[in-house]
């Protein structure tokens, strides 16, 4: 019985060596399949590595380090990415057709813009420059009176004469406060934008619009749905145009609370935020010089001062923030202009201001770009120190 078990053992033990001895002589026949697969997926994880790298090293899982080459270093996007640039525009009437002055000196300089944020016609100009169009075709809406159409659909006086009339839905409670619906200046943006370009998903460069809540009184960052709809609603300044009613909640004009949106664009990922404020140049504690009040007997003066007070203070709290501030010179320019001549002077006012500027966003380029570059180094440096086991 004894001698049978021990028969029986270096059989088996026999048998098994063979078997070993098998599978190294004969591979199977998909070996060769199985390691370029195998290299294609060191490859794919060592892309990965590097996606990763560039929000931190964060040490991969054991199954990433079966995969990645032991001799191969992590790699950090940011070795090669460039600063960011976010451009905030702020709200402020006809006056912010500076804003395509501003743009276009960027574009002449080439200059990238990463992502926007824009209040009211910041937001306009913002929005229809991240669809696609051009800063030409900006500048004739906006000077050639097409735009203007669509937000005041009939002139102002002849909407102010018909407020008896609209008062009417109003002592029964079926409408809200405005002379203006606003449903036509939507469909007139959507409508100047190809149909992909309507939603603000789809844009060319990441934009948010900013809007004012009713329900919660804060401000909102627009930055998904239909794009005539965010604008016209981060447009509707009160009394002149309705509220909008927009994803379960009433908004207004985003200028009373929020009009130069710059913690926005560092939320959309910016390094360097670049804002244009319309405001700036006006004081609002400055007194009337000569004592001239007689200003104020103008017909819309007294408005006009108002908004100029309500925005340079919000303005103020904001500018602080910003890496790059451009003040376009526009305070002479009345917010609800219609005159062609004030929309082609404040974007010559734009130009001018962003061309002093250039050195300013220049040095702040170079000092994210440095900023970037030691940032790499340090990862380098730190991989390093991480080295994998080989795999035999």
């Amino acid at each position: 019985m004894r001698y049978h078990h021990s028969t029986s053992r270096n059989f088996a033990t026999a048998l098994l060596a063979l078997l070993f001895v098998h599978s190294i002589a004969s591979p199977p026949a998909s070996y060769g399949e199985t390691e370029s697969a195998t290299a294609a997926e060191m490859k794919n994880v060592s892309d990965l590595k590097s996606v990763d790298a560039s929000a931190g090293d964060t040490p991969g899982t054991a199954d990433d380090a079966i995969r990645v080459k032991p001799s191969q270093p992590f790699q950090n996007s940011s070795q090669t990415r460039r600063p960011k640039i976010g451009l905030a525009l702020g709200g402020g009437g006809i006056r912010g057709a500076a804003h395509i002055g501003v743009l276009r000196v960027l574009e002449k300089e080439g200059i990238k813009v990463d992502c926007i944020a824009g209040t009211s016609i910041g937001a306009i100009v913002g929005g229809l420059y991240s669809a696609g169009l051009s800063l030409d075709e900006i500048e004739k809406m906006v000077a050639k009176k097409s735009l203007k159409k669509a937000y005041y659909t009939v002139p102002l006086w002849f909407r102010v004469a018909l407020v008896p009339i609209f008062m009417i839905p109003h002592l029964i409670g079926q409408d809200y406060d405005g002379l203006y619906k606003g449903n036509k200046f939507a469909k007139f943006i959507n409508n100047s934008v190809s149909e992909n370009q309507q939603s603000i998903e789809n844009l060319n460069i990441p934009f948010c619009a900013i809007a004012a809540s009713l329900t919660d009184r804060d401000a909102h960052a627009l930055k998904k749905g239909n794009l005539g709809r965010a604008l016209q609603a981060s447009s509707a300044i009160p009394i002149l145009r309705r509220p909008v009613e927009l994803n379960d909640d009433v908004f207004i004009d985003g200028g009373i609370i929020n009009n130069l949106p710059i913690d926005e664009c560092r939320s959309m990922g910016a390094d360097i935020v670049i804002a244009v404020s319309l405001n700036v140049e006006d004081d609002p504690n400055e007194s009337i010089p000569d004592k001239n009040f007689k200003q104020f007997k103008k017909l819309g003066s007294i408005g006009n001062r108002v908004i100029n007070m309500i925005l340079c203070h919000v303005d103020k709290d904001q500018i602080r923030s910003a890496d790059v501030l451009i003040s376009p010179r526009v305070s002479e320019i009345k917010f609800l202009s219609v005159k062609e001549k004030d929309a082609y002077k404040a974007i010559a006012a734009g130009e001018t201001a962003a061309k002093d500027a250039l050195a300013d966003i220049r040095q702040k380029i170079r000092a994210g770009q440095k900023a970037i570059e030691t940032q790499a180094d340090g990862a380098k440096q730190s991989a390093k120190t991480y080295s994998l086991p080989a795999i035999d």
